[in-house]
């Protein structure tokens, strides 16, 4: 078994892919100086897009708000308030097929669609808080205005338009006489929100917003004061900043990185995101171990059932390391021996620590960057949601791990991660009550 540790840490470090190739200190400076320029307006690659949506406000009790979130296959509608506990009432809840997914929609059938959708509740309320799971530039006044659409939307019209305008226009048509005030915003920022929900009976400093699934994201609070490429904010507030760290572009890319990032359909794009997140981490995986294979790192038997592997996901790396040798997905028929079988636990197992110790990073610069949680009684509260975050085999430890080791004890910084059951609902609520 040293022998193979010793043959699988020298083919990851040749190629850079190493976990302990990342530097966590070099690299959470890099990721603080890419926020800082962000802020700025200058060069670099996080767009640290201002969402304009407030924390400081008390969430109302008793009084009803309209939700929506769109995103991925389903439409998601309801009522929300909070009762006397200050507990989240969700009712009115119902589900549609997101517009524009089974066929092309035109702009005007695009809201006449969202618009049917919630017309049966939208008079409960003046407010209704709108998660739109989409790259949207947030204006002002919260309405927020759609620079693309991604998950295989097909309503190419709708680009570029301003969503809440638009809905209030199809309501409108379809006899809703009073104007409503919409607040757009996104997935990492209703996860956010929604950690206030869960902390009416706790001392929290502050909140990050943090989701890895498919894709990752990060947010968090900053003060109005730092965000110097919007002059004309009040400099005494403070609001949420949609980081956008899955396109994070200055991470210490490995050669396999590089030549994996290379394959997908937008090279160049997003390489942080292909370091960490589900869509990803199962494709670079399976590429790594080809590489290896190539490299004799693994018998030759072992190499000619890995190349006729056709994919690899993420889950079918979970449970290679989680249930070895269960046959139910192709590591586990691709081992011949107990070497071959030991070298791919090494080599999918390297890949996952990486990610937790990324992942990790992401998180610490955002807490760092709040400049909150010194206090042991106040940590910044962590809200994480996403099914790669929660259910790839021994992430979730491995970035309290590293957390631990750098965030609380080298930085002095404490946290605690929650996760919350309807979490976009409930942050879509607070932000309608509260913007």
């Amino acid at each position: 078994m040293e022998n193979i540790e010793q043959k699988t840490d020298e083919f990851l470090e040749r190629h850079r892919m190493h976990p302990d190739q990342v530097d966590m200190d070099e690299c959470c400076r890099i990721f603080l100086e890419d926020m800082e320029s962000g802020l700025a307006g200058r060069p670099g690659t996080l767009e640290m897009i201002p969402t304009y949506i407030e924390t400081q406000k008390d969430v109302p009790i008793d009084k009803i708000v309209s939700v929506m979130d769109a995103g991925g296959t389903n439409f998601r509608v309801a009522t929300v308030h909070f009762n006397s506990d200050k507990q989240p009432v969700i009712e009115d809840y119902k589900t549609y097929r997101m517009p524009g997914l089974d066929e092309q929609l035109g702009k005007e059938k695009f809201f006449e669609a969202m618009a049917g959708y919630v017309r049966d509740i939208v008079d409960k309320s003046f407010n209704i808080g709108f998660c739109f799971s989409y790259p949207t530039e947030i204006a002002p006044n919260k309405d927020g205005r759609l620079i693309r659409f991604s998950k295989e939307i097909k309503a190419p019209e709708v680009q570029g338009q301003m969503i809440g305008e638009n809905l209030n226009a199809a309501l409108a048509s379809m006899g809703v006489g009073q104007k409503k005030h919409i607040v757009i915003l996104n997935d990492t920022v209703t996860t956010l929100l929604a950690g206030r929900a869960a902390s009416f009976d706790k001392n929290y400093d502050s909140f990050v917003g943090f989701i890895l699934g498919t894709g990752t994201n990060c947010a968090y609070i900053e003060s109005n004061k730092n965000i110097t490429k919007k002059p004309d904010l009040d400099p005494a507030k403070n609001q949420i900043i949609n980081i956008e760290s899955g396109g994070f572009g200055k991470a210490p890319l490995g050669n396999i990185d590089i030549e994996f990032d290379k394959s997908t359909k937008n090279p160049g794009d997003h390489t942080f995101e292909k370091m960490i997140s589900g869509a990803y981490l199962g494709p670079l995986a399976l590429m790594t171990i080809r590489k290896a294979a190539e490299e004799n790192l693994l018998s030759a038997a072992a190499g000619k059932k890995i190349a006729v592997i056709k994919e690899l996901s993420t889950k079918d790396i979970s449970i290679f390391l989680q249930q070895p040798g269960s046959g139910d997905e192709p590591l586990s028929t691709a081992s011949t021996n107990q070497y071959d079988f030991a070298v791919l636990q090494k080599l999918a197992a390297a890949i996952v620590e990486r990610a937790a110790k990324l992942t990790a990073i992401n998180l610490s610069s955002a807490s760092l960057k709040s400049g909150k949680g010194s206090d042991p009684n106040r940590p910044v509260c962590i809200v994480a949601e996403g099914t790669t975050f929660y259910k790839l085999h021994n992430l979730k430890p491995r970035v309290e791990f590293y957390l631990d080791q750098y965030l609380k004890e080298q930085k002095g910084i404490f946290y605690e991660i929650i996760g919350l059951e309807n979490a976009t609902l409930i942050g879509a609520a607070i932000a309608g009550l509260t913007n």
